[in-house]
């Protein structure tokens, strides 16, 4: 399963029933091994000026609508897709593991996620795939109380500590990994991935492709399909490729869906809410790590000097 930071999860939650399924889950264009590990290209040429035009409305309002978000609450469910671990029946893929859980964000730099449930296929039965829990398998929870990154691996019952440095505090904390929607800022955006809008098949939906181009990114996805409401600009729909996604060779992917969707709407019970970042005590057997958060591209930064005109 591909490993996902807190708030790639959290950015984005989707209604499937929204997208034309030839939109939503088309596989992104395959590259040799070769390219992959060269520096990287944009997937796709230069947009049009109508397009990018049009890219750059949808990302200001989406913008706008992300800064206005001052909590967030929802439940999740994730699928996700590797050939090589669940069979495809006909032109059906079959998850090979699903997900339930839920998401919290307070603005501007606290967010959770937790796994509660995953299940596991475990063969066919009567032609339809069967799922099994175990007892010693979990998913991913994860913290951030605005000054720490905290995992809680229940596998190897490890609590990992990241201290975030200050600048990426508050309203920096874009520039960690919690991309996407927290605080996001459309030229940002464009500086970190490469994204253009394609046809949903449904004008109530806007569907953009989201391409990384930083090295820690691709490390993490190749590229990520989000879909938007095309009336209130909030995210609808995500579907992630594997950083080695190939629709033959290697067809790996995690789809998600949200539902129970609260956005603004904690009222009198805010302080209630913000006890869900404050984390809890690991049991007494597990260990404890400790580290700084190491910035993106800072070790390539260091080694080249700052840019011209850079303050630091």
């Amino acid at each position: 399963m591909m490993r996902l930071t807190l708030a790639t999860m959290m950015a984005v939650y989707m209604t499937v029933s929204l997208l034309q399924p030839s939109a939503l889950g088309q596989a992104p264009g395959q590259r040799s091994a070769s390219q992959a590990q060269a520096a990287p290209q944009a997937p796709f040429g230069p947009l049009a000026p109508e397009a990018q035009a049009q890219l750059q409305k949808v990302l200001t309002a989406w913008q706008n609508q992300s800064q206005g978000t001052k909590t967030l609450e929802l439940k999740f469910l994730r699928f996700h897709y590797d050939a090589n671990m669940a069979p495809v029946v006909g032109n059906a893929p079959t998850a090979a593991t699903k997900s339930e859980g839920e998401i919290k964000y307070a603005a501007p730099d606290r967010g959770l996620i937790r796994v509660d449930q995953i299940v596991f296929f475990n063969g066919m039965v009567n032609n339809q795939p069967a799922y099994k829990a175990f007892a010693d398998r979990f998913g991913e929870h994860w913290v951030c109380n605005g000054k720490q990154l905290i995992e809680f691996d229940r596998n190897a019952k490890e609590c990992k500590i990241e201290e975030l440095p200050p600048e990426m505090q508050g309203k920096n904390i874009i520039s960690s990994p919690l991309p996407f929607v927290f605080n996001l800022n459309a030229n940002d955006l464009q500086q970190r991935y490469w994204v253009r809008q394609t046809d949903a098949g449904n004008p109530d939906v806007i569907l953009l492709e989201v391409w990384p181009k930083r090295a820690e990114d691709r490390a993490q996805y190749k590229m990520v399909q989000v879909a938007l409401d095309a009336k209130e600009f909030l995210p609808k729909v995500l579907v992630m490729y594997a950083p080695n996604f190939n629709a033959k060779t290697a067809p790996i992917w995690d789809h998600y869906e949200f539902t129970s969707v609260k956005r603004n709407g904690m009222g009198n019970g805010l302080a209630d809410f913000f006890k869900n970042f404050i984390p809890e005590k690991p049991p007494a057997d597990w260990k404890i790590l400790r580290n700084q958060f190491q910035v993106p591209g800072a070790e390539i930064q260091q080694a080249a000097g700052p840019a011209d005109g850079q303050k630091r």
